[in-house]
């Protein structure tokens, strides 16, 4: 829950603090087989990313289900006479039980899997919708310098861990992918971890942490560490 409150707090910033996830969405769309689907489900959709890059990308589709556990970031989304908005939590077992059909033809979810309490409940009611998926993971990689310079792991898992979680429930190939984004200052950097809403709503740092790490941080840029997961062909 305090995922989804982060999220709606810093939902009218989130679209200005979004430049990682907007490339993870990219990559995301860009590795599907087709050009044409019937119903979609995005799950974690939050402002709209991947919507977008499947208009730019020319991948057309009937019907697509944008889910997302905040009001707020819904009503970032773009509207569209094929597109349901439904409010959901994927941590909760009745968590799907609003959506508008009982299967998908494709499943998408981009930097939204890390955040879910219940990974194996999560994973097995998607299961149960779609068997044809495409996932973009945060995994504890991400923000690593940060975390070891002020001694703090990572509130997110592990690549293993993910790879392991994902494989009880898709025959499924992995791809990990690291980024950076550069900043002027430690502090900004802070700031964009805030209101990008990558903190999970979790205060990791004390008062004294956060000012040990803007005097000693020795790097001008945050890493990410992304699983892409796609079906095995």
């Amino acid at each position: 829950m305090r995922a989804a409150q982060e999220f709606s707090r810093f939902a009218n910033t989130y679209g200005r603090h979004n430049r990682i996830q907007a490339k993870v969405a990219k990559k995301l769309v860009s590795m599907l087989p087709k050009k044409q689907y019937g119903t979609i489900l995005d799950l974690g959709c939050g402002g709209g990313e991947v919507y977008r890059n499947l208009e730019t990308q020319d991948i057309t589709f009937d019907q697509l289900t944008a889910a997302d556990i905040s009001e707020e970031m819904l009503q970032l989304h773009p509207t569209d006479k094929r597109v349901t908005k439904v409010q959901c939590d994927f941590s909760h077992p009745n968590g799907l039980a609003q959506l508008p059909f009982d299967r998908y033809d494709l499943l998408l979810s981009s930097s939204a899997l890390q955040w879910s309490s219940d990974l194996d409940l999560t994973l097995s009611l998607l299961a149960s919708v779609s068997g044809h998926f495409y996932f973009a993971i945060f995994t504890s990689g991400t923000f690593r310098s940060l975390h070891q310079c002020a001694g703090i792991t990572s509130p997110i898992r592990s690549e293993t861990e993910l790879k392991e979680t994902v494989g009880r429930y898709y025959d499924a190939v992995f791809e990990t992918i690291h980024y950076t984004l550069q900043f002027d200052s430690v502090y900004k950097m802070l700031r964009y971890i805030k209101e990008s809403g990558t903190s999970s709503g979790e205060r990791r740092l004390s008062y004294a942490q956060t000012k040990q790490l803007l005097e000693a941080y020795p790097y001008d840029y945050l890493e990410f560490e992304v699983l892409f997961v796609s079906p095995k062909s």
